[in-house]
């Protein structure tokens, strides 16, 4: 890159085929101006993922207690939070909702558990979930249960899921700020044992926990580097009882320049807008013209304020294409 970037030119090199590399001066997509910035990623993202946005739900199958120290989060038992605290919710309670979600037509629902792992006995009663909605229902599988081995992985993916979720968190330099319990190679070793395992990874993490803009980037060349597919960029919502609750929360200008880079440096992936949506105006309608074609939708662990006919509402207006992938 030049001493002044050129960030359209810049995006015409990656439509056709540059890669942008740790060798790349990419501070300078962090100083150089906003709405150039915003306009490259949203043509690359035009050019080389189409109008479709990925539209994903959650719900918490199991909350609270969780043994891992992880600074940002509510659930970790190391802090004083208030959370809501309960044990893996039934079969029906857990279908009933999938199928809500098919109804509304989302593309994907998420089963997300808080610790480490799941039991022996909690793994086996979520296979029998899941292979049960996959006779079920159309909507694709997805679930976050922490570190699995890989023949638990192996029975994941034969009882329908389709993905799982593994976020990195932040750079490898900076992880060992937020957590100490697991360290950033526990979660490079958990993404490669499920993309061995034929399952496809969504891997992204926070910004605004205190990290640098060299953080943020080298967090988007390792998932890179891992080859992730969807990458969910959450913004931190700092909550009162954890370590990080007095942090001051980030601007809409960071969270959308955040994503543009993402896009430039992830230009095929699904850049997927998560938690802290309600950060921005429109929860987040600017980051759809800046790079990002995915969402969690619905009701959320971290972002409020909008509904899933609400964001594919807000998405028909921009021109994107909402249907789910199984209709097709």
């Amino acid at each position: 890159m030049e001493d002044k970037l050129n960030v359209a030119a810049l995006a015409d090199e990656i439509i056709e085929g540059r890669r942008l590399t740790a060798q790349d001066d990419l501070m300078a997509l962090v100083t150089c101006d906003l709405n150039e910035l915003k306009e490259g990623a949203d043509r690359i993202r035009a050019a080389l993922c189409g109008d479709k946005v990925d539209l994903c739900t959650i719900i918490s199958g199991k909350s609270g207690r969780c043994s891992e120290n992880c600074r940002f989060c509510a659930q970790s038992a190391h802090h004083n939070t208030g959370c809501d605290v309960h044990g893996l919710l039934s079969a029906g309670e857990i279908e009933r909702e999938a199928a809500a979600c098919q109804e509304e037509g989302v593309d994907r629902f998420s089963v997300v558990n808080s610790g480490r792992g799941p039991s022996p006995e909690e793994f086996e009663s979520l296979i029998g979930v899941f292979e049960k909605m996959k006779k079920d229902l159309r909507i694709e599988l997805c679930c976050s249960l922490g570190f699995m081995s890989a023949e638990q992985l192996r029975r994941l993916k034969e009882a329908g899921i389709t993905s799982i979720h593994c976020n990195i968190e932040s750079s490898r330099r900076y992880f060992p700020k937020i957590c100490t319990t697991h360290t950033f190679d526990d979660k490079i070793r958990n993404i490669r044992l499920a993309q061995e395992a034929g399952l496809n990874v969504c891997s992204g993490g926070i910004i605004g926990m205190g990290e640098t803009w060299e953080d943020r980037i080298d967090m988007a060349l390792t998932l890179k580097e891992l080859g992730i597919r969807s990458i969910p960029v959450n913004s931190l919502m700092p909550i009162p009882g954890t370590p990080l609750e007095n942090l001051p929360r980030l601007s809409e200008d960071d969270i959308v320049r955040t994503i543009s880079i993402f896009r430039f440096i992830n230009p095929e992936a699904e850049i997927r807008l998560a938690g802290g949506r309600s950060l921005m105006k429109d929860n987040g309608r600017q980051t759809f013209l800046a790079g990002a074609n995915a969402s969690i939708t619905g009701n959320m662990l971290t972002t409020s304020g909008s509904t899933i006919a609400q964001d594919k509402e807000m998405l028909r207006g921009l021109g994107r294409d909402v249907t789910p992938v199984w209709e097709n």
